[in-house]
């Protein structure tokens, strides 16, 4: 009698044998051999095709990706149409330098850009082709701006690895050192971590004393306004763990910036196109940046960042500030569709299946004794391991642990902060795929905290 063998599911993980498997071995072993040991890599996946959320490595296994590439592939690994007008545009025009001449694909992208940028001011873009990029673009179009050095940023911050944008970064010491001295003029100030507040404070306070230290002690003493061309921040912090503040933050800091007529810069590279169910973080709060940088999922995967100002500041002369790929002709065609994409259903379900998983995850704190707190806004949602919840005190071995049974069962996940488990899947998920996920999540939680 012949047996029935229950189909592979496309859409949910498969695996083949254990993991890594020969041909990945071998690769990982001639990775050792050349490239930078500077790579974090947390688990053994080598990654040979993608198709919507999931991805398959070279021996075959499938795995749901519930890190889009590190936040990057917004509309899914390879999604048909952002193919299609990769391959078109390269069989058209591959590269030009929009620093020296002019193709349509730049202009139309930048159009696009303004028109969806926050708040209702004119914008000019400059491209680039990362975030760091970006943001190096928003620290120099600030000091052109307005003839000032001074830059406040937030303890806990990630812009980039790039001299300037790391200057910024205030995350981990292993970022920072070995490299200074970094770009001066930079100093940082308490972000509203207000589910374990750095002044005690409950989070409406705390996010008025954080704005309050800028305004009362920097601006009295190491960075007065007179010398301070902006506060830059990430309207949500990614690497320090998925930190959301309330609204009351973004309020006083519109507040101190307008009175001492200091630009605002926000960091939407990894919080924007439509990753928390708006197209940008900045909508949630009400909040119009006079100069932002977005990348990561703006090309679903291709090159590109891009620092977006309001007209009336970028007006540097020719020569100031370019980049010789950014704007890159296939680039800009893959952005305008992604776009296009996320206008069409992206966004809208970024934010039901957000609120999908929320629902879910929302009594995680009363179910596990090692979850601390679960934060979020759309599919940008951190779960914070502990090993005391009255304490906080955080679980990083904890949380590195869950990461790796995660992916020996077919999700792959990363951390973020010191002991925070993020969930940034591409804005294509569905229920289904949710599901496996937390029921993964479930499990690896219940068997790591026994091992406690």
């Amino acid at each position: 009698m012949l047996q029935t063998q229950t189909p592979v599911r496309p859409d949910l993980p498969s695996l083949t044998g254990p993991l890594p498997g020969p041909r990945a071995r071998a690769v990982i072993e001639r990775d050792q051999q050349v490239v930078s040991p500077s790579y974090t890599r947390c688990y053994p996946l080598v990654a040979e095709r993608g198709e919507g959320a999931i991805v398959e490595d070279v021996d075959g296994n499938r795995f749901l990706d519930f890190n889009a590439g590190i936040a990057v592939v917004a509309a899914g690994h390879c999604h048909p149409r952002v193919v299609e007008a990769i391959r078109a545009q390269a069989e058209r025009l591959i590269h030009m330098s929009g620093t020296d001449f002019y193709y349509e694909e730049m202009v139309a992208l930048a159009e696009k850009l303004a028109e969806i940028a926050p708040g209702d001011v004119p914008r000019r873009v400059s491209f680039g082709n990362s975030g760091a990029e970006a943001m190096e673009g928003a620290i120099k179009l600030a000091r052109y701006a307005t003839g000032r050095d001074k830059i406040i940023a937030f303890f806990g911050a990630f812009h980039g690895r790039t001299m300037g944008a790391l200057s910024l970064t205030a995350r981990r010491a292993v970022q920072r050192t070995g490299f200074g001295p970094l770009l001066p003029g930079v100093v940082h100030a308490p972000y509203p971590y207000c589910y374990r507040c750095p002044f005690g404070r409950q989070p409406e306070n705390c996010a008025v004393e954080c704005v309050s230290h800028i305004e009362n002690t920097l601006l009295k003493t190491i960075a007065p306004p007179e010398e301070t061309a902006a506060i830059v921040l990430e309207p949500i912090q990614g690497e320090a763990g998925y930190v959301v503040p309330p609204r009351k933050f973004f309020d006083e800091l519109e507040r101190v910036s307008r009175e001492n007529d200091i630009l605002l810069i926000f960091d939407e590279v990894q919080s924007g196109m439509g990753r928390t169910g708006k197209m940008w973080a900045a909508e949630h709060f009400g909040a119009v940046p006079d100069i932002f940088a977005v990348a990561k999922g703006i090309a679903s995967g291709m090159p590109l960042g891009a620092t977006v100002a309001r007209a009336d500041l970028m007006t540097w002369r020719p020569g100031a500030h370019a980049s010789t790929f950014g704007g890159n002709p296939v680039s800009c065609a893959a952005a305008l569709v992604t776009i296009g994409l996320l206008e069409e259903r992206l966004v809208d379900n970024a934010a039901r299946m957000g609120a999908y998983l929320m629902d879910r995850l929302r009594d995680w704190p009363r179910r596990f004794p090692v979850v601390g707190d679960v934060r979020g806004l759309g599919l940008m949602i951190g779960i914070e391991l502990v090993r005391d919840q009255a304490l906080k005190t955080k679980a990083p071995e904890l949380r590195d642990e869950i990461v790796n049974r995660a992916f020996e069962r077919g999700l792959l996940i990363l951390g973020a902060g010191d002991s925070t488990l993020r969930l940034c899947p591409p804005l294509i998920i569905t229920p289904d795929q949710c599901d496996f996920a937390l029921e993964t999540l479930e499990q690896c939680i219940r068997e790591a905290s026994r091992n406690e």
